[in-house]
């Protein structure tokens, strides 16, 4: 059977037992900040599993995509370097939702294993909880299985456990033994190739509590999953996933886009194409459905894996980037049961390319550098890379400490890991001092929790309450229409007025549920429940406001016109400007930011009025569609910003009323802040009115700046002219010294072609060789110019003019006939132009003939 085939057979066997085939849920679980990736089957039911969800059917089955890199499910050090571990891999997996239970679960496993797909029973080992006596009971009454093949193991193998707490219950495991002479059941759960685990049955029956005690479930429910390139290994008699025909595509196009190297030869070379071919798998999955490499979380996890197989790419022979070109093979692989693979590929492969592009900048120079520190190592006592050298290699070169570690292994090295993590942590360190000043303001109010107060700035400017608290130069209302910092959106100013004296505040802090105005004073003496009116910056918080609704508005914008794989990776709002960070592979471009800022403004002139939804159960806003924002913590209760079907998010901050309140929106910059993450920064409403006229200085002061500059050019050029014609008077000088008498008189005459850039330059020339000849001689240049052009120049001295009446203009017009052109000038100096090039040298030598018979 072909590996599209078993799946297909799994599906269709459930089917016919009243499943719901389900489609898989994307391997980013959206929703569901307990996870990075997908792991498991069961994600995407979890919550009918902890009670707060259903489905409209009792039975389903799916092929679900799923990563395990991190945490708990962490396979990536095996991957590659054993033949059955995978950082992706498809589960077949079924469920009942209390419908059946363990008697159909283990009696369909064995059909399908033994009478469908003709499995060797003798092969095939079923583990049970050592408690479990009805699984126990039941593998040897609803099965025909070798009932000493029926294993007992403790908690550590057959416990499933969702978490600490929760849903849980005993699980049977199916394992197959892959030795030669059948004796591996003493090899059972013993974690090695020779006899593995192809499918879990859990029985999930019953509540983990707080103090560790188990409870009964009112319902309960089975959970089962299968392995898939584990079994397709199995079934098409392969001892290695890696040799079905899930793998082997990957291998072909590996071989045919690189260097001729062929799987099965070299063990470095098949470690290093099982990294390649399971890794951008992996990649293809997650970027597909949604996620990009990144710095932080899930995205740093994939930067890791997409580093990782650039480094073993390096040991096939690719020097170039290449996995790109692989995410097309996983289209075609798995394009057809996962279609999102498929059309979003142009996407995956641009997000890859950028990636190692990137990185190939800095890898080359990183394993040199390597090299140089394992040499070190290798000859010192102890054979182990630095903690100081894994973290600059880290920091410096952006090598993930696995691939350092990777590379160690290969040259027989450790690695000083507590050394690496100290330094790691002092990084970190560093870091969250540049946040503590903020945090030491309202330190003093921060224990003062209990206190809260309600903030009425979503509807109006100014507000009179009492004070709570009053503290050094920091002061708490029981209401205030002072925005407090948050998500992006900068605190308010203005003036609050106790008991008759003004007080200015300069900042606003949230502390616990109060907001605490900061005072521009050191400190104030104001008594507790005095009466406060609090005034903000009208004008302040309009144009602040204006540039929030315009940065809702510009990241659905974004995430039209560039995809949604845009998210929102930071942002900043103030009175002159926003600012935006935001998750893309690659600069935006100028077209780009046009067509975005053009859907913007459109939306401006839409006039489309804002419904806010204020403190509406988190769930109701979910259903709403609502993106959430950057920055802000959510609770059961939230506020939803909503500009109709345009844009709808989670947001505490203050906004227009209308779209039109905003005016024009503008960008003023486009950047990149990290690698993955670009940065645009823009105007609106006044701040487009201070942002042209910063744009009309500029341009007054380049003008000026370019008149100067032309001058200074204008002034330097005349200079180097001088200069390089000065260069020259040595030429000048030889030429004049080789002027030789004419026959019978005493006049000297020189001829001779010369390089110049113009006429211009051999005018000059010219009279440069006028000054060196001095009395009594006539000169003759010629040169060719570019476009077939030919120009000449005569000089006559003075007293030849005065005496001989020899003429420099009527010279040079006999000349230039020659080289069709005419010309004319001063009786000194006289210059022409021709159009034969070709006859320059032949003008050149009648040329003192002219002069002898002018002399007659």
């Amino acid at each position: 059977m072909t590996s599209k085939e078993i799946r297909q057979s799994f599906l269709d066997f459930f089917r016919e037992r009243g499943h719901e085939i389900v489609p898989s849920a994307p391997v980013i679980p959206h929703g569901d900040k307990t996870l990075l990736f997908t792991n498991a089957g069961m994600n995407q039911f979890k919550d009918v599993f902890l009670g707060e969800g259903s489905r409209s059917y009792s039975r389903a089955a799916d092929t679900q995509k799923v990563i395990r890199v991190s945490g708990k499910h962490n396979d990536l050090e095996e991957v590659g370097h054993d033949t059955y571990h995978h950082t992706f891999f498809e589960m077949l997996g079924n469920w009942s939702f209390g419908d059946y239970y363990k008697k159909e679960a283990i009696g369909w496993a064995w059909e399908l294993l033994t009478k469908v797909w003709g499995l060797d029973k003798s092969r095939l080992y079923a583990t049970v909880y050592e408690t479990d006596d009805e699984a126990f009971e039941l593998w040897k009454d609803v099965t025909d299985i070798d009932p000493t093949h029926i294993l007992r193991f403790g908690a550590k193998d057959n416990f499933w456990e969702m978490g600490e707490t929760g849903p849980c219950g005993p699980c049977s495991e199916i394992h197959y033994d892959h030795t030669p002479d059948k004796s591996g059941g003493k090899l059972v759960n013993a974690g090695v190739p020779e006899v593995i685990e192809i499918w879990n049955l859990v029985f999930i029956q019953y509540n983990r509590n707080p103090d560790g005690s188990l409870e009964e479930l009112p319902m309960k429910h089975v959970d089962t999953g299968m392995g898939f390139e584990r079994i397709c290994a199995v079934l098409q008699g392969k001892k290695s996933n890696y040799d079905t025909d899930v793998f082997q595509p990957y291998f072909s196009a590996i071989s045919r886009i690189g260097p001729k190297l062929s799987y099965g030869g070299a063990p470095d070379v098949d470690i290093a194409m099982r990294v390649v071919a399971d890794h951008v798998r992996t990649l293809t999955a997650a970027i597909a459905d949604g996620a990009l490499p990144g710095n932080e979380g899930r995205g740093y996890v994939l930067r890791r894996l997409l580093r990782r197989a650039c480094r073993y790419g390096r040991n096939l022979g690719f020097k170039e980037p290449f996995l790109y070109q692989l995410a097309g093979t996983v289209a075609e692989q798995m394009g057809s049961i996962f279609p999102e693979m498929k059309d979003r590929l142009e996407l995956v492969q641009k997000v890859i390319r950028a990636e190692e592009e990137s990185f190939n900048v800095t890898l080359d120079r990183g394993l040199a550098l390597f090299e140089e520190i394992a040499k070190i190592a290798e000859d010192s006592e102890s054979p182990s890379i630095a903690g100081e050298d894994a973290f600059k290699l880290y920091d410096t070169f952006g090598f993930p400490i696995d691939l350092t570690q990777v590379l160690a292994r290969e040259r027989g090295l450790t690695v000083d890991m507590p050394r690496f993590e100290e330094l790691l942590q002092e990084q970190k360190d560093r870091s969250l001092l540049v946040h503590a000043s903020k945090k030491q303001v309202i330190t003093a109010v921060t224990e003062l929790a209990d206190v809260e107060s309600l903030f009425t700035g979503y509807d109006v400017f100014e507000d009179t309450g009492r004070t709570l608290v009053v503290e050094g130069n920091t002061v708490i209302l029981n209401r205030t229409p002072f925005y407090a910092e948050s998500g992006g959106q900068i605190s308010d100013t203005g003036v609050l007025v106790i008991e008759g004296n003004p007080h200015r505040v300069k900042d606003v802090r949230k502390a616990g549920s109060a907001i605490a105005h900061i005072l521009e004073e050191e400190t104030i003496d104001a008594p507790q429940n005095a009466v406060a009116h609090a005034s903000i910056d009208r004008s302040r918080r309009i144009d602040i406001m204006r540039n929030h609704s315009a940065t809702h508005l510009m990241h659905s914008a974004l995430r039209k016109v560039l995809g949604e794989h845009v998210h929102q990776a930071g942002s900043l709002v103030t009175p002159d400007h926003l600012r935006f960070d935001f998750s893309h592979y690659q600069k935006v471009t100028p077209e780009e930011l046009r067509e975005i800022e053009a859907i913007v403004n459109e939306k401006i002139r839409e006039s489309i009025r804002l419904i806010h939804h204020r403190n509406i159960p988190f769930e109701e806003a979910k259903k709403m569609g609502a993106l959430m924002f950057f920055g802000d913590k959510y609770g059961a209760r939230v506020n939803v910003v909503d500009f109709g079907s345009f844009s709808r998010e989670f947001c505490g901050g203050t906004h227009v009323a209308n779209t039109a309140e905003i005016g024009l929106f503008k960008f003023t910059s486009e950047s990149s802040i990290a690698s993955g993450v670009r940065r645009i920064e823009a105007v609106t409403g006044r701040g487009i009115e201070h942002w042209l006229q910063e744009q009309e200085k500029k341009h007054s002061d380049l003008s000026r700046e370019h008149e100067a500059l032309l001058a200074e050019k204008q002034k330097l050029e005349k200079e180097l002219t001088k200069l390089r014609l000065e260069a020259r008077r040595e030429e000048m000088r030889r030429l004049a010294d080789a002027a030789h008498p004419l026959d019978g008189t005493t006049v000297r005459f020189i001829s001779s072609e010369i390089l110049v850039r113009d006429s211009g330059e051999l005018q000059s020339l010219g009279e440069m060789l006028r000054e060196e000849l001095k009395q009594g001689a006539v000169a003759i240049l010629g040169a060719k110019l570019a476009e077939d052009k030919v120009s000449l120049v005569s000089m006559v001295s003075d007293d030849l003019v005065k005496e001989k009446k020899l003429k420099a203009g009527e010279l040079i017009g006999k000349i230039a006939e020659i080289v069709g052109g005419r010309g004319g000038g001063r009786p000194q100096l006289a210059q022409a132009g021709g159009r034969y090039p070709d006859r320059l040298r032949e003008a050149l030598t009648n040329a003192e003939s002219l002069v002898r018979d002018s002399l007659k």
